[in-house]
């Protein structure tokens, strides 16, 4: 494990990073998944729940992962949220390897515009679910709330920043200029 590293530290593929105090963990089979899952980071930092976000391979790093999912419940992580393109094996590895809750993100990847993805997520085995969101960018901003929803079945602070999210969300006006009853700007 990889924490507070001096500024220049790149971790090894045996490492990954963790954060004091995080409740969900972020998961990537690659670092191409980040302009995606940032918007699931900058969600959840939003929401004020901390987070640690990593690139584990289920393929390339079976090791890695089976150390991170086997130690994120005991360091407070509750949620994993998992993102992967094409066979988008990370999800389903992570929920074999541990009890906490897994949600995962299909990516868009090389064919199929996600659609690999979105199935290999949804058809998971009996006994080993994930909860799978769409693809692509709303599937990474659901999945934060959606762990966000979990977190506050007993924490009152994201409990209340869920509901002014979702207050926020609603009272926003979509204006079109031009339209009968809307101003022209």
């Amino acid at each position: 494990m990889v924490a507070d590293q001096p500024k220049g530290y790149h971790p090894r593929m045996s490492d990954y990073v963790t954060v004091n105090g995080a409740r969900v963990g972020v998961l990537m089979g690659s670092a191409s998944d980040w302009p995606v899952m940032g918007k699931t980071s900058t969600t959840l930092a939003d929401l004020g729940i901390t987070h640690e976000c990593n690139v584990i391979s289920a393929h390339r790093a079976p090791r890695r992962l089976e150390s991170y999912c086997g130690g994120a419940a005991d360091r407070g992580v509750q949620v994993l949220i998992c993102a992967a393109g094409g066979a988008a094996h990370l999800a389903g590895v992570a929920a074999a390897l541990t009890h906490l809750p897994v949600l995962g993100c299909p990516m868009k990847a090389w064919s199929t515009e996600g659609l690999d993805s979105l199935l290999s997520m949804a058809q998971m085995p009996r006994g080993i679910p994930v909860g799978t969101l769409a693809v692509g960018s709303a599937g990474a901003v659901n999945a934060a709330l959606l762990a966000a929803s979990i977190l506050a079945l007993s924490d009152a602070d994201i409990r209340d920043a869920l509901i002014a999210f979702r207050a926020a969300q609603s009272d926003a006006t979509f204006p079109l200029p031009g339209a009968p009853g809307h101003s022209a700007e």
